[in-house]
C-alpha cells in the first residue's frame, strides 16, 4: 500500500492506495449528498474498481477516488469525493494526481495512449479543467451523455 503524507493547516493528511470499506463508501456518498446506493451496489462498485485511493486526516476518512474501465484503452474516474469541510485544500487534486499516475503505469509503451475521463458534476468543471481535463463538447468531441437504467 502506497502512502503520501503532507501537512495541511497543521494536520497530517495522507493519501493511501486503498479500497475502502462498503460502509465508509456509503457514508462518504451521504456526506456529499450523492444518490443513495444499495449495499450490494456499493460492494460491487468497490470490488470491481480497477484502483482506489483514500484520503485521511490522521485516521479519519475524508475522501476517496475510484477508477473504473478496461485498464488498456479507457479508464474513468467514477468517484472523486472530498467531504465539504476539506474542499479547496488541494486534496482532490492530490487524489487525481495519484489516479493519473496509476493509469500512466498501465501503459505498455510510451507511445500508447489511454483515455482518462470522467463525467463531472455540474459546477465542478473549473476544478477538473485545472487538473488537466478537457471540457466537452469541443470542435472534435461531442458532449458526454448518460442514460440512467
Amino acid at each position: 500500500m502506497r502512502q503520501r503524507m503532507f501537512l495541511l493547516d497543521c494536520k497530517m493528511i495522507h493519501i493511501e492506495d486503498k479500497k475502502i470499506k462498503v460502509n465508509e463508501y456509503l457514508d462518504l456518498r451521504s456526506r456529499v449528498g450523492w444518490k443513495k446506493l444499495t449495499k450490494v451496489q456499493a460492494e460491487l462498485s468497490i470490488e470491481n474498481a480497477l484502483f482506489m485511493v483514500a484520503a485521511y486526516d490522521d485516521d479519519m476518512l475524508i475522501g476517496m477516488g475510484r477508477i473504473v474501465g478496461d485498464g488498456a484503452v479507457i479508464c474513468y474516474i467514477q468517484d472523486l469525493i472530498v467531504v465539504p469541510e476539506y474542499h479547496g485544500k488541494g486534496i482532490g487534486s492530490m487524489m487525481i494526481n495519484r489516479l493519473r499516475e496509476y493509469v500512466i503505469s498501465l501503459k505498455e509503451s510510451p507511445d500508447q495512449e489511454i483515455m482518462f475521463g470522467l463525467m463531472c458534476a455540474k459546477g465542478r468543471e473549473k476544478f477538473y479543467i485545472k487538473n488537466g481535463f478537457t471540457a466537452r463538447p469541443t470542435e472534435k468531441l461531442g458532449p458526454g451523455m448518460i442514460d440512467y437504467l
